[in-house]
């Protein structure tokens, strides 16, 4: 996520998906019309430290890394998911809230790239 983040700031941001569809071609990158986000700076939150990660997702999303070939997080359809979370982090998703539900079970919620499909419309 760091080599992105570097990538973003040094290209002077992201163009929208919808300027630039993926078309599953080889080919050249064309070059970036416009910007639809920028970022000037990133920083880590150290590893394991859930009060550290609750102060950056109360300011902002955070990028988070987890295990994506856990079938349980594969095949999540909604509610709170709970048991293992799985050591092999291969893939990004974003948290952008934290709760705890009425019988004080806590949970982060999370926004997953692989589209409505995945969990409750993505998250």
């Amino acid at each position: 996520m760091d080599d992105a983040f570097k990538f973003i700031i040094s290209n002077g941001g992201l163009t929208a998906e919808s300027s630039y569809p993926y078309t599953a071609e080889d080919g050249k990158c064309k070059s970036r019309s416009n910007s639809a986000a920028t970022i000037k700076s990133y920083e880590d939150v150290p590893t394991n430290n859930e009060g550290a990660l609750m102060a950056a997702v109360a300011r902002q999303p955070v990028s988070v890394a987890v295990d994506g070939g856990d079938m349980t997080f594969q095949f999540y359809k909604g509610g709170v998911m709970t048991g293992s979370c799985g050591t092999d982090l291969d893939h990004g998703i974003v948290a952008i809230g934290y709760g705890a539900t009425s019988d004080g079970t806590k949970y982060w919620l999370l926004k997953n790239s692989w589209g409505t499909t995945w969990g409750e419309n993505g998250f």
